[in-house]
Parts: structure tokens; sequence; C-alpha cells
């Protein structure tokens, strides 16, 4: 979030939904290790049952830590979860990439490990929120808000993602570029996890 959305939600208190659906979009689609990761979880996915399926996990995911890690108070650094959301995309990209069965000779659970890897992501939403001391007062209206902004901004950015997914993919160089689109995602979650780690280190 913006200096200027943090002085806001640190100004109002009561129930104030739409602001609060706005808050949520707006980070879920200026939200780039979100989209990241989105990316490559639909990266080979072709019907719309399948997204589905695993779009609602990592929606699950979120949505429980996002709640439960703001009521209870569950800090933990900011940089550190960042940091797993950064991994959650290199896993992503080797999974794509084939690179368990090769190195290992097993593929793991992808929706499994999309809806703990959305665990981790809302508890990145949830951090960021205590930091900004949302009033008590309408708390829980207010994160339930919150939330469905998250999901809005998410379907906004899938849409989005899923449209220009389905021109590259009928071109016939998709194949051809998959492996590198993969590296390139992988190399930009290493990067995250890196920045993120010196940040927590230096701080």
């Amino acid at each position: 979030m913006t200096s200027g959305d943090k002085g806001y939600i640190q100004e109002i208190s009561g129930v104030m939904t739409l602001p609060f659906i706005y808050l949520g979009a707006k980070h879920m689609v200026t939200g780039y290790d979100h989209i990241l990761f989105l990316f490559g979880v639909i990266f080979f996915l072709y019907r719309l049952k399948d997204i589905g399926i695993y779009v609602t996990l990592f929606a699950v995911g979120h949505s429980v830590t996002l709640i439960a890690g703001v009521l209870m108070n569950v800090s933990v650094s900011a940089y550190l979860i960042d940091a797993i959301i950064g991994l959650s995309i290199v896993y992503k990209a080797l999974d794509n990439m084939g690179a368990y069965q090769r190195w290992f000779g097993f593929q793991p659970n992808t929706k499994l490990a999309t809806l703990i890897f959305g665990l981790f992501h809302g508890f990145g939403l949830a951090t960021k929120i205590l930091e900004y001391e949302v009033a008590a007062e309408g708390l829980l209206t207010n994160l339930i808000a919150f939330n469905v902004g998250v999901e809005l901004g998410q379907l906004m950015a899938l849409g989005l993602i899923l449209i220009a997914m389905g021109y590259w993919r009928r071109t016939k160089g998709f194949m051809r570029h998959a492996y590198g689109a993969n590296v390139l995602l992988m190399t930009g979650g290493f990067l995250l996890v890196g920045y993120q780690l010196t940040g927590f280190f230096v701080s």
C-alpha cells in the first residue's frame, strides 16, 4: 500500500466497506509478487474448471490467514513473509519446468502446495495491515471487505493474464518459449527472495 493509503487507514474508524474493498483490490492488482505466483499457477492450465480449483485454493488459503492473522494479532516479519512468497514463485516456476520429476522422480501435490502458499500470502497481507494499526471498531467487517477487494483484484488480474495467455498459447512459439518464460519467472522469484532477506538483515 502507498503512504497515502496508510495514512487514510490510520485516520478512519468504524465500518468502511467500500474503501476497504477498494484498498484490497488495489493491493492485489499492484502486488506483483501475488500476480507472478498466479501467472505461474495457471501457466499450463487450459480448462476453466482447473483454473477455478487452483484459484479457489489460493483464495481460501490467504483469506484464512489474512483474517485470523489480524484478529489474533499474529505478526511475522514482513521481510520473511515476502521472502517465502518469493520462494513460492520459484517453486511454481520449477514445477512448470518439470524440475521435480527430473531431480527427485516424483511430482509434489500441486493443489496442496497452492493452498499452503496461499496461507503464506495471507500472512503477508495480515502483517501489512497490522503495521497500519487499523481501528478496532468495525475491524472484522472491514477485514472481510478488504478480503472481498483482494478477491476482486485477483479476478481482474487473472482475467488480464488469461487474455494475454490465450493469445500467446495460439502462437507457434508458445511451447518453445515456455521454458524460458519460467526461467525468467524463477529468476524474478529469487530476486524477490534476495531483496527481502537483505531488508531483513539490514533492518
